[in-house]
């Protein structure tokens, strides 16, 4: 039975928000709902209110509704806008201006001119609900930005709540292993994230073209609102991009939502990353908890996900270029600049600068200039760090824990090392504005950044490009500056692998990063130019600009197929998906084909066996009486030639499949086959030696004894490796591994070696599904018994096979002209199939109902047909 929290979860997915019971709402009155928000004017050229657009055609291409705005647009969707928002000193309206320093604000540098930008998101000011509506229309009028308003308690829960104490320690590696350290799952705060991105949902719909906007979504607050796009429109074109970390698997299995989020991401058509570690986390996970691999073709990552290639993009974002060259231009730069190497005077300054954060590593950062100072006392009375410590908003026990234990590290090394005119730490504890701060780098020898798990961090990159900027850069006037610098950078942050020259550090090993900061200004002026000038090549040409515009190209890229395939949604709440499959890929009616089946003289019916007709996940995998009942009521109809083709033994089928007289059996892929039970086995292939197997095997147990959970399956005429039971990640590098011995080993010997869902087989060459196909048929024109109806139905990658070679036959008359050709698949999937039927009781339904149309037209002179075989 549900649990009444699980309900409101589906409820909220399922877009029943009235379901949700709101708890404390932000207004006045206790535990009761808040009345129904106030909308903004929607921009929908579809008449009616947004309750009017009808949920239940969530999955279906017709709820794609058309707006009035302009196309080539793209939609950005974030926690926040990026604009100021200020109620005016006489509480009479609001004041709004863009907010300069947003990444948001940035990304439109490397859109093209004519493309429309509009912005999604909250305000960070609190909003009262009647000043809500005036706000919305000044936003969107004057900013193209569209405020999603949250209940106040919805908010906290949502952001204090699910995104701080659950989402952000784990994705930043901290467990919550005790109630104080990190947050423990809460199921309400969940609740609240899925209702908050719900209502990001909507506001997006209001302003929506389906057929013509892009929608870019924004970190991790948002893991949820591509699941809701895309239930509505299911062919929207969705990218998203996290800035933060993605832990590996063993942390993030962790997440008691974890599949729900990971199915939410991937109704995205593109996944940004800042690294490949970050990228190669998330696959791991959607190999290890959703059995999904991805392939890397021409340079590109993707994911197959029910027939959508969903992309990975790895690409670090830059810093504004153009932004902060200007404000290199700004007056008070120089002055500043001036007070600070004055204050400065023969000292070498390091720097940091960091949020007051725990996973900013700022007091190993000081424990480890004082290990220096101490390893290389030259350096006392000569060195400076400087710590800037932006504070952060809230004062929880973590951040007053840190902060004290940092003031006191600062104390005790200032007293213990300092002097009278010197202190070896000095600690800024307050917000810098932009000038100030580049004032500091440009004093700075070397910045040190410690952090023990961080996002991007771009500290980095604005003290390159301030270092490069200003005439004068080490006092040495205007007509020759050496412009160079130094980085100690933790191998822990987004931007450590773009930056080649730094020195990279384990924050947590104290001495060597001592020893780092010592070899960093320590350096000859040569070598810290050289480093200087290949990270402001980096720097400069891969800014925000560049990283917006390689995201928009590969995102552009990876919808190019969305209008050319046939798409429909499935499943419910989180569980819900798109799939994609080719125009001409239809189901399979059973009407459509007892009309053809009752209209044809010569039938051909070719069956896998498992997962067709029998499901996958039995374990008893002997066929029952439905099933032998129904295959000998087929094989009764002597128009009709009924052969099972499986890569099984021909041992089991033979003896599960004994009381069909009638019914032949084509085993081990067709190596193996005979016509009715009382003919004799043949063997469909030249191969008669199996000294390979002597030469395959031992490369196979040396596999086996390294792969736990694998093993050997060893048939008549081929050798497989299954490592389904194996770790998944370990199971497909060593099939990879083996696949490539093999190939060198077996590289003179008539075999094919082959990989497939979690085995490698090796198997004389030419044995195949689609040759058996062929052979039937061919067989049955050499009786002048040419046949007009052929039916051909499997599962998995054996059998496309035999869809590919029943696809050819007619060019090559194997078959009547007007032959009746269906190849279907089990399992709405990309096949080269033409028709599929969801599950082994569809395929029974539509055999029993061809059974039943073969004793409906049957008739007494039926009784002097000839048997197939024979000839006419």
């Amino acid at each position: 039975m549900f649990s009444r929290s699980y309900t409101n979860l589906l409820d909220l997915a399922n877009g029943n928000l009235s379901a949700f019971d709101y708890a404390g709402s932000g207004g006045g009155g206790g535990g009761g709902r808040p009345p129904r928000p106030r909308r903004m004017q929607r921009t929908l050229t579809t008449p009616g209110t947004l309750a009017d657009l009808d949920e239940e055609l969530a999955g279906s291409v017709a709820s794609d509704v058309q707006s009035s705005l302009a196309s080539d647009r793209i939609i950005v969707v974030a926690n926040t806008l990026p604009v100021r928002c200020e109620r005016r000193p006489d509480g009479r309206g609001w004041a709004f201006s863009w907010d300069e320093d947003s990444l948001l604000l940035h990304l439109r540098d490397g859109l093209p001119e004519d493309m429309e930008v509009l912005y999604v998101g909250s305000l960070r000011a609190d909003v009262p609900p009647a000043d809500q509506d005036d706000v919305a229309q000044a936003l969107l009028d004057r900013f193209r930005c569209v405020p999603a308003f949250l209940p106040r308690d919805v908010s906290d829960r949502f952001y204090h709540g699910f995104c701080k104490q659950t989402l952000w320690p784990l994705f930043h590696y901290m467990l919550p292993f005790t109630s104080d350290h990190g947050g423990r799952f809460d199921r309400s705060n969940w609740e609240a994230y899925v209702l908050a991105n719900k209502l990001f949902s909507q506001r997006v719909i209001e302003v929506l073209n389906p057929e013509d906007d892009y929608i870019w979504i924004h970190d991790y607050h948002l893991l949820a609102l591509p699941s809701f796009l895309r239930r509505r429109f299911n062919r929207l074109r969705i990218g998203f991009f996290l800035h933060s970390p993605f832990p590996s698997s063993e942390l993030y299995r962790s997440l008691p939502v974890r599949d729900e989020i990971l199915k939410s991401l991937l109704n995205c058509d593109l996944i940004g990353f800042h690294t490949f570690d970050y990228a190669r986390h998330f696959l791991s996970c959607c190999s290890r908890m959703l059995g999904l691999e991805y392939q890397s073709k021409r340079g590109y990552i993707g994911l197959d996900y029910f027939g959508r290639t969903v992309g990975i993009k790895i690409m670090p974002v830059g810093i504004n270029m153009v932004q902060l060259k200007s404000q290199l231009q700004l007056p008070d730069l120089e002055w500043r600049v001036a007070e600070l190497r004055k204050q400065f005077a023969g000292k070498t300054v390091l720097l940091g600068v960091d949020d007051m954060d725990i996973f900013k590593g700022i007091n190993l950062k000081i424990l480890a200039f004082e290990q220096m100072l101490k390893i290389h006392p030259k350096w006392q009375g000569r060195a400076v760090l400087v710590q800037i410590a932006n504070p952060r908003a809230g004062n929880g026990k973590d951040l007053e824990g840190l902060k004290a234990e940092i003031e006191q590290s600062c104390a005790r090394i200032n007293g213990q090392l300092g002097r009278p005119g010197y202190n070896p730490v000095e600690l800024v504890n307050r917000t810098l504005s932009s000038v100030e701060r580049m004032a500091y780098y440009t004093v700075a020898e070397c910045v040190v950044v410690t952090a023990v798990r961080d996002g991007m961090n771009l500290t980095p990159y604005e003290y390159i490009v301030c270092r490069q900027g200003i005439p004068g850069l080490d006092g040495s006037g205007s007509d020759a500056p050496k412009r160079k610098s130094m980085l100690v950078v933790s191998e822990f942050i987004g931007c450590s692998p773009s930056l080649s020259g730094a020195i990279r550090v384990n924050p947590w090993n104290i001495d060597t990063t001592a020893e780092a900061m010592n070899e960093s200004i320590a350096l000859s002026d040569n070598e810290k130019q050289l480093r200087h000038e290949k990270h402001y090549r980096y720097v400069s040409t891969h800014d925000v600009a560049y990283w917006s515009k390689s995201y928009i190209h590969d995102l552009e890229r990876s919808c190019r197929d969305h209008f050319r395939r046939r798409c429909w949604g499935i499943g419910l709440g989180f569980g819900f998906r798109v799939v994609a499959l080719d125009r001409n890929f239809k189901k399979l009616t059973v009407d459509s084909i007892v009309a053809d089946y009752k209209k044809s003289n010569s039938r051909v019916i070719l069956l896998d066996y498992d997962g067709t007709l029998v499901p996958q996940t039995t374990i008893n995998r002997t066929p029952n009486e439905t099933v032998v009942n129904i295959m000998n009521a087929l094989c009764a109809d002597k128009k009709n030639v009924v052969f099972i083709v499986s890569g099984r033994g021909r041992v089991s089928l033979e003896k599960w499949f004994s009381s069909c007289p009638e019914l032949g059996i084509a085993a081990e892929h067709g190596y193996f086959m005979r016509r009715t039970r009382d003919e004799q086995w043949q063997i469909n292939n030249q191969c008669s030696e199996f000294g390979w197997m002597q030469m395959a095997e031992p490369v196979m147990n040396l596999y086996t004894e390294a792969t736990d959970g694998s093993y050997i399956e060893t048939k008549e005429s081929a050798l497989v490796w299954h490592h389904q039971d194996a770790d998944p990640g370990f199971g497909s590098a060593q099939a990879k591994e083996m696949l490539d011995h093999l190939e060198s080993v077996l590289a003179n010997e008539p075999v094919s070696v082959k990989s497939g869902q979690h085995i490698v087989e090796v198997k004389p060459q030419g044995v195949n599904k689609g040759f058996v196909a062929e052979k039937i048929l061919s067989m049955l024109t050499e009786n002048k018994r040419q046949a007009d109806f052929v039916l051909c139905i499997g599962d998995d990658r054996s059998d496309e096979d035999m869809f590919e070679g029943i696809a050819d036959i007619m060019k090559r008359s194997i078959v009547d002209p007007e032959t009746s050709l269906y190849a279907c698949t089990v399992g709405q999937k990309p096949s080269k199939a033409k028709y599929y039927l969801d599950d082994t009781n569809d395929v029974l339904n539509m055999l029993e109902a061809l059974a039943d149309a073969s004793e409906e037209v049957s008739s007494p002179e039926e009784s002097e047909i000839l048997s197939p075989w024979e000839e006419a």
